[in-house]
């Protein structure tokens, strides 16, 4: 039974941690609600990702669509109640190919997504049809699903800058970016206004009393620091498999899979600013000169760029000014996270030039004539690419975490999913499918086998 004051420490003070603190505090006046981490909130990797949002997804159920909308309705309210301070805009996805016999592929996804919730498919195929784009900014378009568009005349009046080659776009509508610091930056302080406090130093320890978690042990600068605690939430990214083996739990189904993104000034305007993400479907071999093609031949430890890469660079504009972000391939997932992440080879190159293809405007600049900034961070994960949200086996704990490359655009619902689970409030019909007990479920551990396509894009 829930005590009248709840003590609830929060560890990890990322957008998840922040994002269910402020759900604990909005939903129960009387909880004492604490949020530790060993570094400043926001500093490790909430900022790390497209900072996008989207509420298509596949299947096998609509839960994760569920999860999305609700997530995407809590956002766009904090954007009503601030002026919209976190920046939200709805320019949506644009998956883009130059290969027709994707053009069902595309279709299939139109169509899978609208059967789970994701709004409507809508074709373009020939003269006549009215496709409308997506204003620059604001979020409260009306139009959802998403636009399949293969008619040649329209891809080349809105979407003159990709590819010539390009057949087929397909434009997914709820769907957009923000500012992830921003939107953990409002959380936080709404979150202070109603009394959540916020301690820096490291978990060390859990204590616990007849089987339940009665204090949190931290280690500070200024030395040893106990936290009673009724209830904790591990909310740790990353480093979510640490916190938990202080529990004793030791099967935590998650890896650490690192991600990078690379900024890069374009003051010619190649990528222009009222585009929406874009997303490459096509592998390739990478745009270089027969010189660099030669020059690279030539170079055993360089070659390796000469073949192929596979589909799924993405990128969009950034901020105000000439500045765009892209992201290109990730490295292998680990057990165990390694700060700080060494930047892969090449990589500004390799997520230029892989652009270049897609948006040929970029082709006029060379990744050595900047000072590109990369950025990375970890997406931890699942096999299936599903967050855990709930109860652990160890009474009064539970944990927030493995939201993967969507952590930004889920951090609404799953903070709000977490407070539901700690204050025991009705749970909403997606709640099951986030349970970290669903791996106990043999008919679940089936699924999986043959599970498909994971969400992450």
């Amino acid at each position: 039974m829930l005590p009248s004051s709840p003590k609830v420490v929060v560890c990890g003070a990322g957008l998840a941690g922040i994002a269910a603190a402020y759900h604990v505090a909005r939903a129960h006046e009387g909880a004492d609600v604490l949020l530790v981490d060993a570094g400043h909130p926001l500093s490790l990797t909430s900022d790390k990702s497209t900072e996008a949002y989207r509420n298509w997804w596949p299947g096998p159920d609509r839960a994760m669509t569920d999860f999305m909308n609700r997530s995407i309705d809590l956002m766009e309210a904090i954007a009503r109640e601030t002026g919209n301070r976190i920046n939200l805009n709805r320019r949506g996805y644009a998956f883009a190919t130059t290969d027709a016999a994707k053009i069902p592929f595309l279709a299939e996804m139109a169509n899978s997504a609208e059967a789970r919730g994701g709004g409507p498919a809508r074709w373009h195929e020939s003269r006549g049809s009215t496709y409308l784009p997506s204003p620059e900014r604001g979020y409260d378009l009306p139009l959802s699903g998403a636009d399949v568009i293969t008619d040649p005349r329209l891809i080349r009046q809105h979407f003159a800058y990709l590819a010539p080659e390009t057949v087929a776009v397909v434009h997914a509508r709820r769907a957009g970016w923000l500012s992830a610091q921003q939107l953990g930056m409002v959380m936080l302080e709404a979150s202070r206004a109603r009394g959540v406090r916020f301690v820096r130093g490291r978990v060390v320890a859990f204590e616990t009393a007849g089987g339940r978690v009665s204090a949190v042990q931290v280690d500070q600068d200024s030395g040893p620091l106990r936290i009673e605690a009724t209830h904790v939430v591990l909310a740790g990214g990353p480093l979510q498999t640490g916190l938990t083996r202080m529990l004793g739990i030791d099967d935590l189904p998650i890896v650490a899979e690192p991600h990078f993104k690379v900024s890069f000034p374009d003051p010619l305007g190649g990528l222009p600013r009222e585009a929406p993400m874009l997303i490459w479907l096509d592998a390739q071999h990478l745009p270089w000169t027969e010189d660099e093609r030669a020059a690279l031949a030539e170079d055993s430890s360089a070659a390796w760029l000469l073949g192929p890469f596979p589909a799924g660079v993405h990128g969009r504009p950034e901020g105000a000014g000439t500045t765009m972000i892209l992201f290109n391939q990730h490295g292998q997932a680990l057990a165990e996270p390694v700060f700080p992440l060494a930047e892969p080879e090449h990589y500004a190159e390799i997520a230029l030039r892989g652009m270049a293809t897609m948006v040929p405007g970029l082709k006029a600049y060379d990744a050595r004539s900047f000072r590109p900034y990369v950025d990375g961070g970890y997406y931890s994960r699942t096999v299936e690419n599903r967050p855990l949200i709930g109860p652990l086996p160890v009474e009064g704990a539970y944990v927030s975490c493995a939201y993967s490359g969507f952590g930004v655009m889920a951090a609404c619902a799953g903070g709000e999913l977490a407070a539901s689970h700690v204050l025991g409030k009705p749970l909403p019909d997606y709640a099951p499918a986030f349970l970290p007990s669903r791996y106990g479920d043999p008919s679940y551990r089936a699924l999986l086998e043959s599970w498909g396509e994971d969400g992450q894009l």
